[in-house]
């Protein structure tokens, strides 16, 4: 008679395998080059302060592509093949021995601090335990999933630049973080003035706008601007466009303000108002980058803000696995409203099989 065997730790288990989209090229774009493995190499076994999450769902960012296709900087600094995505949503299967304040199954979103091999797109992932927090009550796994990079990177964009009270305008208001950062500035008391297309004029006065300029209306933004005479006292650029808006933010942006960059059209753009000196042309205000960093007390607050129902969270479209490539494209276009969301795991699949173990 063979000796009783010991209770299985499940947590201890580690998935041999795992579906998920992989890339080891860009040319042609990211989404020509993603090719789906049902058998790919999981994650190893967390160290330390690690975790391995099996994710449920995976909200895409621009930088998913643009960090890929930055060729060779990217080779240097990410192993290949690898997943593309950051944000998730998912569940705790394993943890490090640094890391066991996080429980089996417990539901947690995060993002890395940047593109890694095991990204989002993959059915396991692992991340540090810095990165990552609880699901606050009420909120739900795609919005969760869509809530960590963008949330915080709108925060980051307004707190510390702006006070109660204050005027904010926030240019390319209807995108992932754009969304964000306007509902954000609200609570956090500001006048906000947006700038968006005809067809996102009423998103941007739902999502709170106190005022919203339709750039394609005006042949010239920047004139526009000019001659309604409004000083603010913070600028956020989510989009680099038009390329004279921080040159001449002098005429708008009051002498202390701030503009800040979220995104940009190209690098060229993001380098040449960083760098280009006010004497030789450049920009005459304060320029400021955002470079998200994990901060789990803005990300609680998030949460409890959404849980409230203080801040909603914009889903453009919801793709399933499947249909990875398609939602890239749809990234790519310009033309979401919100945050994109790939369903990467079955939430009601929990059997033992699916992390590696044959029963």
């Amino acid at each position: 008679m063979n000796p009783a065997m010991p209770p299985m730790d499940v947590a201890s288990f580690q998935p041999e395998s795992m579906q998920a989209w992989l890339y080891s090229g860009t040319s042609g774009g990211l989404e020509n080059n993603l090719n789906f493995n049902p058998s790919a190499r999981a994650p190893p076994a967390p160290k330390g302060n690690e975790v391995i999450v099996k994710v449920l769902s995976a909200a895409l960012n621009p930088v998913d592509y643009k960090f890929p296709e930055m060729g060779l900087a990217a080779r240097m600094l990410m192993t290949m093949p690898a997943s593309p995505g950051m944000d998730f949503c998912g569940r705790v299967v394993a943890t490090g021995p640094l890391a066991k304040h996080f429980k089996e199954d417990q539901l947690v979103h995060g993002c890395p601090a940047r593109p890694v091999q095991f990204g989002s797109l993959g059915e396991y992932l692992i991340i540090g335990a810095d990165r990552i927090g609880p699901v606050p009550d009420g909120v739900s796994v795609d919005h969760a999933a869509a809530l960590s990079l963008a949330g915080l990177t709108a925060y980051q964009s307004l707190e510390g630049h702006v006070k109660a009270g204050e005027k904010v305008l926030i240019n390319g208001a209807s995108g992932g973080c754009g969304v964000f950062a306007v509902q954000i500035a609200k609570q956090l008391g500001c006048h906000v003035t947006t700038i968006c297309s005809t067809r996102n004029v009423e998103l941007c006065l739902r999502m709170g706008a106190d005022e919203v300029i339709d750039y394609t209306a005006h042949k010239d933004l920047v004139a526009k601007l000019q001659d309604r005479k409004v000083s603010f006292d913070c600028i956020v650029d989510n989009v680099g466009l038009p390329s004279e808006l921080y040159y001449q933010s002098h005429h708008f942006l009051k002498e202390d303000g701030a503009f800040v960059q979220v995104g940009a059209s190209t690098l060229m753009t993001f380098l040449g108002r960083m760098g280009w000196p006010s004497f030789l042309g450049g920009g005459q205000r304060k320029f400021v980058p955002v470079m998200t960093k994990m901060d789990h007390r803005q990300l609680a607050q998030l949460g409890e803000w959404v849980s409230e129902g203080k801040i909603q969270i914009q889903l453009d479209s919801v793709f399933e696995f499947h249909e990875t490539p398609k939602a890239f494209e749809r990234l790519r276009s310009g033309r979401a409203r919100g945050k994109i969301v790939v369903h990467v795991s079955d939430p009601n699949n929990q059997s033992m099989e699916s992390f590696g173990i044959g029963l």
